[in-house]
């Protein structure tokens, strides 16, 4: 592990601690598949409570994670589990995620991630806590995700214009695509293979790649990259979701 992410994790875990009732801490997501990129990707991790968060916690929570200041800690995002919420696939639980503090639920995928192979921080593996996500839960979700929120925000124009809509949305379209056709999840690095395989503009994925792993980056502008972006993914949700 990069050595400041190990001690921004480290710190995390000891402030952590004495906040709320901590029964496990685990990390997926690109840290646990072993594609993390220092100070490009996200530390995404889950922590499981003993009780759900109250209002003192809520706010010593977000004291907490204000108070980090190593250079990955603004990447740094957590989703706090009650124990007795851990089988309900709705509920929404706290999070902290681009630097504020929020309620959302755990989804499927990051479930099936966790079970496939998370990165143990604290307490006991996801097996032993966690119940598992079906096949069927895990499709559903996806189709519903790719149908109520990607293909609703291809509508607009202006939001493609940012590099982390692109990023997202090209990674999430791929990746989903085998999911749902092979029912297994792949890494952003593999998804990257995959843009390709499924008739991706080379440019764009080519300007993707450069931000995540730094390799040579295309002349594109803004807007021919988000154009190109904008009509692959529309096009291709509506082909998977047929």
């Amino acid at each position: 592990m990069h050595a400041a992410t190990d001690r921004l994790l480290r710190l995390f875990l000891e402030g952590l601690e004495p906040v709320v009732p901590l029964v496990a801490l685990w990390a997926h997501g690109s840290l646990a598949a072993g594609d993390y990129q220092p100070g490009r990707s996200d530390l995404d991790l889950i922590a499981v409570l003993d009780t759900p968060v109250s209002m003192d916690q809520w706010r010593r929570l977000k004291a907490l994670h204000r108070s980090l200041d190593l250079p990955p800690a603004d990447k740094l995002h957590c989703s706090y589990m009650a124990r007795q919420e851990l089988d309900d696939l709705s509920a929404e639980h706290v999070t902290w995620a681009h630097e504020r503090i929020f309620r959302r639920p755990v989804t499927a995928v990051t479930r099936r991630e966790l079970h496939q192979g998370a990165l143990e921080l604290y307490g006991p593996p996801p097996a032993g806590l966690l119940p598992p996500v079906s096949d069927a839960e895990l499709a559903d979700f996806i189709r519903a995700d790719l149908r109520d929120f990607w293909l609703d925000r291809t509508r607009g124009r202006r939001r493609w214009l940012r590099e982390i809509w692109v990023d997202l949305g090209m990674l999430t379209v791929a990746r989903a695509t085998v999911t749902l056709r092979e029912g297994r999840l792949i890494s952003k690095l593999e998804a990257l293979d995959v843009l390709t395989e499924l008739g991706a503009p080379e440019v764009v994925v080519a300007d993707v790649r450069a931000r995540r792993y730094g390799t040579p980056a295309p002349v594109l502008s803004r807007f021919r990259r988000g154009m190109l972006a904008r009509t692959f993914i529309r096009s291709t949700i509506r082909k998977t979701l047929a």
